[in-house]
């Protein structure tokens, strides 16, 4: 097996990782200081991740994205991770995926504003009482004549308050399993300022400072048919179609900031002096800056080989799980033993690590639990036993 990166890889990651820690780094502090990001520095950031051919990277050249591969595009995802979450998602835009699906006359109105940075999107599928159970949402669309009319609430949808459309998950209808009966979900488009669809303030949420949540509700909203995504009750299969490699995002951003975190562990041991020598010559701290560069080399692997192996039409829901699961559970370990070789000065805002350590909470629960991810990996393994 060859591992060795390719010139464009080199320069993607490169380029990249410049663009963060000119033009993103700056920002961090007021963020994590107002919790609060301003639009005006969106629009600075937007303008200059334009031009280096950074925005909507993700999206395919024949839309004006930059046609990364999966495992290129996971490197880029990688360096964007090093830095606050709000600023990378929101000034350095990737437009979901999920409007590929979309009709021409769909991306027109949805897909290409968005690949101008002229429109944000965001997607909604939890509910309240439907959170890794989305079989389970209660959320409706029911037909009328040529319309669809919905109603119901989701919760945690990220940067809703500044998205001009929504891609809502709802259920319109009902089929029988082996286990009792399951929604059949229909995907569509709804506008903001839609009449009957209200967005409010969510949660204030430990993690990621700036990148809201908001709380959806559906008050007999009514919509065209033509706002549908793709086919009535084939929800899942867009989603599943197109949203495949989220997992894999959330491991990337995962690795940048693990990385980060054990540059700074590393630089602190070669500098601080304890006892008349440096403290990481002390087995305590050696060991533990080993544990963490192991750690984070494993996660690495992991989430490289599913990337290569979904552009291969190899990868599997465990190849994508245990990438997901082992860099979300690593940056905690790694975030957390940085911040005990730092002593005090680590949880003191003037580094990012207490930030990064914060920020880790979320990675085990949105996109996947880790307890979901051990199913998946689990179930994969049983069957062919019949498990």
């Amino acid at each position: 097996m060859h591992f060795g990166l390719t010139e464009e890889q080199e320069m993607i990651i490169s380029t990249t990782r410049s663009f963060v820690e000119k033009e993103l780094y700056p920002h961090e502090a007021e963020i994590e200081r107002t919790g609060h990001l301003d639009m005006d520095v969106v629009r600075e950031i937007q303008a200059k991740a334009m031009e280096a051919g950074l925005y909507a990277a993700n999206m395919p050249e024949d839309v004006g994205g930059a046609g990364l591969d999966t495992l290129s595009w996971l490197m880029y995802e990688k360096e964007l991770g090093r830095a606050n979450y709000a600023l990378h998602w929101t000034a350095v835009a990737r437009p979901s995926n999920i409007l590929m699906a979309g009709t021409d006359e769909q991306k027109e109105k949805y897909l290409y504003p968005c690949m101008k940075g002229e429109k944000w999107d965001c997607l909604a599928m939890t509910e309240p009482g439907a959170g890794s159970d989305l079989r389970g949402m209660t959320a409706t669309a029911r037909q009328d004549g040529d319309d669809f009319i919905l109603n119901g609430t989701k919760h945690f949808i990220s940067h809703a308050d500044i998205a001009d459309f929504s891609i809502v998950f709802m259920a319109t209808g009902e089929e029988d399993t082996p286990r009792g009966k399951k929604k059949l979900i229909t995907a569509f488009f709804v506008d903001k300022g839609t009449p009957g669809f209200s967005v409010r303030d969510g949660y204030q949420n430990v993690s990621h400072r700036g990148y809201t949540n908001a709380v959806l509700e559906f008050d007999d909203c009514r919509i065209p048919r033509s706002q549908m995504l793709g086919e009535v009750h084939k929800g899942f299969d867009v989603a599943n179609t197109w949203l495949g490699a989220t997992r894999l995002q959330v491991a990337a951003t995962c690795l940048g900031r693990a990385e980060r975190a054990l540059q700074h562990a590393v630089e602190y041991s070669a500098e601080r002096k304890q006892f008349g020598q440096q403290i990481g010559k002390f087995q305590g701290v050696s060991f533990k800056l080993a544990d963490m560069a192991l750690e984070l080399k494993a996660a690495n692997l992991l989430t490289w080989d599913a990337g290569w192996k979904f552009d291969q039409g190899t990868v599997t829901e465990s190849d994508m799980s245990m990438a997901k699961l082992k860099a979300t559970e690593m940056l905690a370990f790694v975030a957390d033993e940085a911040i005990q070789i730092h002593g005090g000065m680590g949880l003191m805002d003037e580094l990012p690590l207490e930030r990064i350590w914060r920020d880790a909470r979320v990675e085990r629960i949105w996109e996947g639990t880790s307890e979901i991810q051990r199913h998946i990996i689990s179930r994969e393994l049983l069957r062919p036993l019949g498990g």
